[in-house]
C-alpha cells in the first residue's frame, strides 16, 4: 500500500488538478462553449485517474488488515457514498453519457469492487447471525428447541458456477503460471543477483519460493474451505450438493484469501531451509511480490476440477524429458538433475507445463554427499565389496 500511495504523492496529480481548475475558472468567461466542455472533460479524466489509484490503495489497505479489519468503516462510509454517487450519475442525461464514455474501462471495475465489498459484509452478517443463534440456543432452557436455518451469504451465486467456468479458469491459470515463469521469475532473479553473485543459489532460492508458495496456498485453501463448509452447512438447501455450493462460493470469493499470511509463511519456511542462504543484511522479503503472485495462482488452481499442482523434485533424480527442459548451461549428456530452476505443472499426475532443471555430470548439488537416490543407484551399478574383495567406495 505504501508504494501505491508514494506513487500517487510523487505524481502530484492532485496539485495539477487544482491548477487546471483555477486556470479554467480564470478563463471560463472568455472561453467558447467547446473550450469549456473540453476543459471539463479533461478534469473529469484526471479525477477518474486519481479515483482509480485511490481505489487501488483502498483494496491494498483492506487486504493488509485481514478478513475483518475496516469492515465497519467501509459499511458506514464508503458504501453510502458510492450509492449516492451512482444515483446522482443516473439522474443526469448528458452528464451520464459523457461520463460513461470517458470512464467505461473503469466503471465495471468500480461495480465489481462494490459487489465484492457487499459480499464480504454479507459474510460477516451471516456469521454474526450464526453465532447469535448458537448463543440463543445455549441460553434456552428447552432441550428440544428447533434449529432454524441461518441466512446464507451465497444467494447471488448461480448454481454450478465453478463447473461451468472450469475450462476458462483452467486456461487462464495455466497461462498465468507461464507468465510468472517468463516475467516475474526473471525480475526476481535480476533483483537477487544484486545481492548474490552465485547464479545457482539465486535459482535455488526462486525454485524453493515456488515450492513453498504452493504448499502454503494449498494449506490456506484447505483451511478456508473448512470454514466455508462449516458456515454454509448450517442453512444449506436446494438441489445442488453442499460440496458444489462450497466450491461455487470459493470461486466467487477468492478475494477473501489472506495471501499476506501465506507470504509470511513462505518466507518463514525459506529462512529455515538449509539448502538456500541469503546475506545477513537483506531478507527473502525482497522477492515477496513473486511469492504473492505464486500463492494467488496456486490458491486459484485448487478451485479447479481437478486441481493443479506442481511436480515433486529432488536433487540427483533422473532427468525426465517429459517433465523438464534443460537449462542452457546444462551438460546435455548428463542423466541426473543437479538442481531445479522451475517446477513442472501437473494435472492428475500428467505434465501440462514443463519445468526447468540443470543437469551436470558428477554433481550432487551443495551437499557434501550424494542424495540417497543417487547413492542407491550407484551401489546397484557397482560390484559388491564382498565379491570384488575391495573396500566400499563410499566412506562417511
Amino acid at each position: 500500500m505504501a508504494d501505491s500511495l508514494r506513487r500517487l504523492v510523487s505524481a502530484e496529480s492532485c496539485r495539477l488538478l487544482q491548477e487546471k481548475l483555477e486556470n479554467w475558472y480564470r478563463d471560463y468567461e472568455i472561453n467558447t462553449c467547446d473550450q469549456n466542455l473540453n476543459r471539463c472533460c479533461e478534469i473529469i479524466e484526471m479525477n477518474s485517474v486519481i479515483q482509480g489509484q485511490l481505489f487501488t490503495i483502498l483494496n491494498e489497505t483492506s487486504r493488509e488488515g485481514g478478513h475483518y479489519a475496516g469492515v465497519e468503516t467501509i459499511k458506514t462510509r464508503l458504501l453510502p457514498w458510492l450509492g449516492t454517487c451512482f444515483s446522482c450519475a443516473t439522474s443526469g442525461g448528458l452528464f451520464e453519457s459523457g461520463l460513461s464514455f470517458i470512464q467505461l474501462d473503469r466503471w465495471n471495475d468500480y461495480e465489481q469492487q462494490i459487489q465484492m465489498l457487499r459480499d464480504e459484509i454479507s459474510i460477516l452478517d451471516a456469521q454474526k447471525s450464526v453465532l447469535q443463534s448458537r448463543l440463543a440456543r445455549s441460553r434456552s432452557p428447552s432441550p428440544r428447541r428447533s434449529r432454524s436455518p441461518s441466512p446464507l451469504p451465497l444467494r447471488s451465486c448461480s448454481p454450478g458456477r465453478a463447473r461451468r467456468t472450469n475450462a476458462s479458469r483452467h486456461a487462464c491459470l495455466v497461462a498465468r503460471f507461464g507468465d510468472i515463469y517468463a516475467h516475474e521469475r526473471l525480475d526476481a532473479e535480476t533483483l537477487l543477483r544484486t545481492y548474490i553473485t552465485d547464479k545457482e543459489m539465486v535459482q535455488r532460492i526462486i525454485y524453493t519460493a515456488a515450492v513453498e508458495s504452493f504448499q502454503a496456498a494449498k494449506m490456506a485453501y484447505r483451511q478456508f474451505k473448512m470454514r466455508v463448509r462449516k458456515t454454509l452447512s448450517l442453512g444449506h438447501t436446494g438441489l445442488e450438493s453442499l460440496e458444489d455450493t462450497v466450491l461455487d462460493y470459493m470461486v466467487r470469493h477468492e478475494d477473501l484469501y489472506d495471501v499476506q499470511a501465506s507470504v509470511n509463511e513462505v518466507i518463514r519456511s525459506m529462512n529455515m531451509n538449509p539448502k538456500i542462504s541469503f546475506p545477513p543484511e537483506v531478507d527473502f522479503i525482497v522477492i515477496s511480490s513473486l511469492i504473492r503472485e505464486l500463492c494467488r495462482v496456486a490458491f486459484s488452481m485448487q478451485t479447479l476440477i481437478p486441481p493443479l499442482d506442481i511436480a515433486f523434485g529432488m536433487d540427483g533424480e533422473l532427468f525426465s524429458e517429459t517433465k523438464y527442459h534443460r537449462s542452457l548451461d546444462s551438460d546435455f549428456t548428463a542423466a541426473l538433475v543437479a538442481y531445479h530452476v522451475w517446477p513442472a505443472l501437473m494435472e492428475n499426475d500428467v505434465v501440462i507445463v514443463k519445468g526447468e532443471a540443470v543437469t551436470k555430470r558428477g554433481y550432487f548439488g551443495t551437499s557434501e554427499f550424494p542424495s540417497p537416490f543417487v547413492l542407491q543407484l550407484s551401489r546397484s551399478r557397482s560390484p559388491s565389496p564382498l565379491r570384488s574383495g575391495s573396500p566400499s567406495t563410499w566412506a562417511y
